[in-house]
């Protein structure tokens, strides 16, 4: 389930609103370039900064644009229980098809609270489910063990995994069923992690580029390492320049660069620095993209 390549859509912004009718043309542009799944109201979605009601429009507008062509996987992460529930509840009504719950940030949960959260929120609900593992985030490691007990609940389906760790993930990949999906948030591990078990990515690199990434994860999936080591080389540089500073900052200004949108960005977040903007337009004039 949600194989492939999901975009982690940015969300545009216009003069403090979200622009409405450019989400609409990003998600046209997604499908249009053969992306598996599309994440709104992620960390580089900016749903940090996004009042509820923002959330549950950019959702709900998400879901009726992709008009049931790819999956929605929306998130609805929080580290109150009670809201992630009740976001989660929200993304069920709008018809998405799962949600994306990030592990409880500041709180700093026991492994067991990471689960009885979880179990919560899945009993709550019934939706299919992916955990989201980024530590350096949340200031918590979903330890394998932890995502094994998580891989036993029924509307737990998968893991969005962005701890790092190469040994980790395969310990972690080793220990769950074969029907769960464990998906890379580390866009420069997408192809490490494929090869250890994995099935696919939550992108972020899939807003600048979204056909080189679905062609990257097919081959890889398909067992044509060759061409898929080929695609990850010749994707380096951007991987790297699109995490020189805090996610989603760069990628914005990327898709900025590309013409797609206007580079507005909420504060405590600001825009890409001079040096780090040029390094990003070089890259990206390499690689074909502007």
């Amino acid at each position: 389930m949600f194989d492939g390549v999901s975009t982690a859509l940015i969300t545009p912004f216009r003069d403090g609103e979200v622009d409405e009718p450019t989400l609409h043309e990003l998600v046209e542009f997604q499908i249009a370039a053969g992306v598996d799944g599309l994440v709104p109201c992620g960390s580089t979605g900016e749903s940090a900064t996004m009042s509820h009601a923002e959330h549950r429009r950019v959702i709900e507008l998400v879901v009726a644009a992709a008009r049931g062509r790819v999956p929605v996987i929306a998130g609805t992460g929080s580290n109150n229980t009670r809201e992630a529930i009740e976001l989660t509840r929200h993304a069920k009504e709008a018809n998405a098809d799962g949600a994306l719950l990030i592990s409880p940030y500041y709180n700093k949960p026991t492994q067991e609270g990471i689960v009885a959260h979880y179990s919560e929120i899945a009993h709550a609900t019934d939706f299919p489910l992916v955990v989201y593992n980024i530590p350096g985030r949340t200031a918590s490691n979903l330890l394998p063990a932890t995502i094994a007990r998580l891989a036993e609940i029924e509307q737990v389906v998968g893991v969005k995994e962005a701890c790092g760790d190469l040994t980790q993930i395969s310990d972690m990949i080793a220990r769950c069923p074969a029907d769960f999906t464990v998906l890379s948030g580390d866009d420069a591990l997408t192809l490490p992690i494929i090869a250890v078990g994995g099935r696919g990515t939550i992108s972020t690199s899939s807003n600048v580029a979204p056909a080189e990434m679905v062609d990257l994860v097919r081959s890889a999936l398909a067992g044509d390492f060759t061409r898929a080591r080929a695609i990850h080389q010749r994707l380096i540089p951007l991987f790297d320049v699109l995490f020189c500073e805090t996610n989603p900052i760069p990628v914005k200004a990327a898709v900025a660069e590309a013409g797609r949108v206007g580079e507005e960005i909420r504060l405590p977040l600001t825009e890409i620095t001079p040096p780090n903007r040029e390094r990003l337009k070089l890259v990206m004039k390499e690689l074909g993209l502007i």
